[in-house]
């Protein structure tokens, strides 16, 4: 009876412990992905190496070459591109890969900027990576408004900021990004998992209210 109870207690403790290790297993079979992932924020992997061959078959007008970087590196969710919910990826595994999301792209974009000398910032917001250059227009997702994050590579400078940005528009990125493309059987493993958990968490609660009240 004491060691079931301590079970328990521990299960009860240690429930939301769990369920992250869960979600977290089933998101990121290598953790390290995500680890890598957290640190190429801080640090882009920017190179202009890597990109020399496009370099020189681009023009020189930024948004001639943003159109151009768009149309080498097609769309692609990371779900679909590299297995994972969201992966911050280096230079060259975009253009291995020949495709990549927005922070693929701005990757490739800004190398190429690197390049061939042309003034940028990377801006980062809750749901969009982008580069900003000089007449950039503005849009819904590139804005000032949305960014929580830049840096100017040229200067080294940071700045943080609270973002205006609906939750909508939050929880609508979530859905088309993270769950619509998440392969069928992952669905199911965190569906299941998480369900199991939490079936096991109201039976252990009931089980030690049925212990508490033996003891008195």
């Amino acid at each position: 009876m004491v060691r079931s109870h301590f079970w328990t207690r521990a299960f009860r403790r240690y429930f939301p412990l769990l369920l992250f290790l869960w979600i977290l297993l089933v998101l990121y079979p290598n953790p390290l992905n995500l680890v890598t992932s957290m640190q190429r924020i801080v640090n882009s992997d920017i190179d202009p190496v890597a990109v020399a061959s496009l370099s020189k078959q681009v023009p020189s007008d930024p948004a001639a070459i943003e159109r151009a970087v768009d149309q080498q590196i097609p769309y692609s969710y990371d779900w679909e591109t590299y297995g994972m919910p969201w992966y911050f990826p280096s230079v060259e595994e975009v253009l291995q890969k020949g495709k990549g999301d927005c922070k693929g792209r701005t990757l490739v974009l800004a190398s190429v900027f690197e390049a061939k000398d042309i003034p940028y910032t990377l801006n980062l917001s809750p749901i969009h990576m982008w580069v900003k250059y000089e007449e950039k227009e503005e849009t819904k997702l590139e804005n000032p408004g949305v960014k929580f994050y830049q840096q100017d590579p040229e200067t080294g400078e940071r700045s943080l900021q609270v973002p205006n940005i609906p939750v909508s528009d939050i929880m609508d990125s979530f859905q088309q990004g993270f769950w619509e493309p998440m392969p069928g059987l992952r669905k199911a493993l965190l569906l299941c998992g998480l369900t199991a958990l939490i079936g096991l968490r109201l039976r252990w609660s009931r089980r030690g209210k049925e212990i508490q009240k033996g003891t008195q």
